[in-house]
């Protein structure tokens, strides 16, 4: 696990910025502190910071190249089938000086380019550069576990892991007005959308290559719903179950020491539950909440850690130790992003980081197999009945009921209301409207109008994020395709992958692993969503791996309290600085009036979803200062 970052410059104007490229690597130190690496001809630099996980040996440090060197790979990531590739590598005559998966990978793509990126299980973003030819080829794995960003202009391409590292080579600073609308509506900057305008995301499955400057982007996969099993329900489940171990046990490969998440919900004890079985000793830990209680899940996840045998470690933590680190993430992140759960993620992997250097999470179940409200929501739209339009004609009531997440009565409120909504829209507006924290209108009436973004664009946008919902009879499963798509890689995977490396930890998710996603896209969807049973097929797969006790309890998030924050520690930055008049009518991009209508309903009795709002402003107005002031 590592970071990396590079330049192509087109010109004697675009080489001016080669300069920069030693500053651009040191700016990812915390995605790999253990050795910096850089390579550079006349017109192509490549740069590295690595996290020695694979042969922790300076055989392995980055950028590798081969013997001749003619060719340089600089890659960020792990492929966990690499010593197969290996065998085959030496039996066709190749010599190697390391053990790594580094090295296997530069023989592969010299041999193979591209078309080996298919062939690859594991997650990755990687530069390769050709120094005979002119040729770099950057791409992404499948589903977008590690990120990359990208500039482009005239003079040159420059790409980073992270975009603190892009912006070291320097270029001018804008707001793209797109990528903030649907910040505001979402908490999240959606690919290949950034903060700033002319900056990318390369999306997942995406490959980039320049050759002789000539720059061109191209899919190499996309996840798609081609075939249905002919598995009866108990094959499937047995066959679920057998890539599972596979998986997981494939993503055990370390030198250095390893655990894993232990949440107390069912992803992550599942994983847990398979490497215990292949890791002796294995190490498990989990965050507790002193001062709330209704989402401790501690007590779960220490009777499975019991259960299975592993060295359970719990971190229990206070209110003020979840706000002690609020300003720590906030000034760690280089682009807006307010799932207040990365707050817990961020601490959890903090902590974490003391006693290992490599944790496997269970990221990715939810979206494949339907464990959210939201997914239990559509079942129950799509099926029809009284209870949906029951709920549905009552939606004058809860328009008027007291509304918020911080009660159990006004949550229920808050999400009957939301189901209400949802009946009679078609399929793409019922997505979007649950992946949103706000309506587009509410937007429009909060920014300025130079940055409201035209309605025909914000169109496409969701048309085009929406697509797999157009035309197709399996909703449910299209639903859960377009989360693979869209959420998991923009939000899940962009929380755990900003926040562990931020603390130098690198999270593996067996989940996420290719044939586990084949596999599940396959499956019908009663297989997944039955009646009020969310991810049916994966706690039948694993019920004698667990506890009982586990299958009978309800599923928890964790909501941050970020009411009592707003109302205590936070008022003073919200009603003196981020949010104040002043600063409002100095920066020009929010209209006072909405803001203060904002921070009335914040402190009302029936405040909704204006915390997430709040919470949104907070963190873009950071960054903008950070940034931009």
């Amino acid at each position: 696990m590592c970071g990396i970052t590079g330049i192509y410059a087109f010109n004697q104007i675009g080489r001016l910025n080669m300069i920069n490229l030693a500053r651009a690597t040191q700016q990812l130190e915390s995605r790999g502190p253990d050795n910096q690496g850089i390579f550079h001809d006349e017109f192509v630099g490549l740069g590295h910071r690595r996290l020695s996980v694979i042969d922790t040996s300076s055989n392995a440090n980055q950028p590798m190249s081969d013997p001749l060197g003619r060719y340089h790979l600089v890659y960020n990531g792990e492929i966990y089938n690499f010593k197969s590739f290996r065998q085959e590598l030496e039996d066709a005559g190749v010599s190697f000086n390391s053990s790594s998966d580094t090295e296997v990978l530069l023989h592969l793509l010299i041999r193979h380019g591209e078309s080996c990126l298919l062939h690859l299980n594991g997650f990755f973003a990687l530069a390769f550069y050709d120094s005979q030819e002119g040729r770099l080829l950057i791409a992404r794995d499948r589903f977008g576990i590690k990120p990359l960003y990208f500039y482009q202009d005239v003079d040159k391409l420059m790409f980073a892991s992270e975009l603190k590292s892009l912006l070291e080579y320097g270029f001018e600073k804008k707001i793209n007005k797109q990528a903030l609308h649907l910040y505001m509506q979402l908490s999240y900057v959606p690919a290949p959308l950034t903060m700033l305008a002319g900056v990318s995301k390369l999306e997942p499955g995406q490959i980039i290559t320049v050759d002789q400057g000539e720059v061109s982007i191209k899919k190499y996969y996309t996840p798609e719903i081609n075939h249905r099993t002919r598995l009866t329900f108990d094959q499937a489940k047995d066959h679920l179950l057998t890539l599972m171990e596979q998986s997981v046990t494939d993503r055990l490969m370390s030198d250095v020491p390893l655990g894993t998440f232990l949440s107390g919900g069912l992803d992550s004890s599942v994983i847990s539950a398979i490497a215990a079985r292949h890791h002796p000793d294995l190490q498990t830990f989990s965050i507790g909440y002193k001062d709330e209680p209704f989402f401790d899940e501690t007590a779960y996840a220490e009777d499975v850690a019991r259960y299975i045998g592993s060295r359970h470690t719990t971190f229990r933590l206070s209110n003020r130790d979840l706000y002690d680190h609020v300003f720590e993430i906030l000034d760690y992140l280089d682009e807006p992003f307010a799932d207040s759960s990365a707050i817990a993620v961020y601490i959890l992997s903090k902590e974490t980081r003391k006693h290992v250097t490599v944790a496997l999470s269970g990221d990715g179940a939810d979206e494949l197999f339907g464990g959210y409200n939201k997914h239990a929501a559509m079942k129950k739209v799509l099926q029809g009945g009284l209870t949906g339009s029951v709920v549905s004609g009552m939606g004058f009531l809860w328009n008027v009921l007291p509304a918020s997440r911080n009660g159990a009565v006004a949550n229920k409120v808050r999400q009957l209301k939301k189901f209400a909504r949802l009946h009679g829209a078609s399929a793409q507006d019922q997505y979007w409207f649950l992946a949103s924290i706000t309506d587009a209108e509410s937007i429009r009436r909060l920014l300025k109008p130079d940055y409201v973004e035209e309605e025909a664009v914000l169109s496409q946008f969701k048309d085009t994020a929406t697509n797999a919902l157009t035309g197709h009879k399996d909703i449910m499963n299209h639903f859960l395709l377009t989360d693979l798509k869209f959420v998991l890689p923009n939000d899940m995977l962009y929380k755990v992958d900003k926040m562990s490396m931020a603390n130098s930890l690198e999270v593996r998710v067996p989940f996420m692993d290719h044939r586990v996603v084949d596999f599940a896209l396959s499956l019908p969807e009663d297989y997944k969503i039955n009646g009020n049973h969310r991810k049916r097929i994966l706690k039948e797969a694993f019920r004698s791996y667990l506890p009982g006790k586990l299958f009978k309890r309800a599923k928890k998030g964790f909501e941050v309290p970020l009411m009592k924050w707003f109302k205590g520690e936070l008022r003073g930055l919200i009603e003196n600085d981020l949010l104040s008049d002043d600063f409002i009518e100095e920066q020009q991009i929010f209209n006072v009036n909405e803001v203060r209508m904002l921070k009335k309903k914040l402190y009302s009795a029936n405040p909704g979803d204006a915390q997430a709002q709040v919470w949104s402003m907070i963190v873009f107005q950071w960054w903008y200062k950070k940034y931009f002031s």
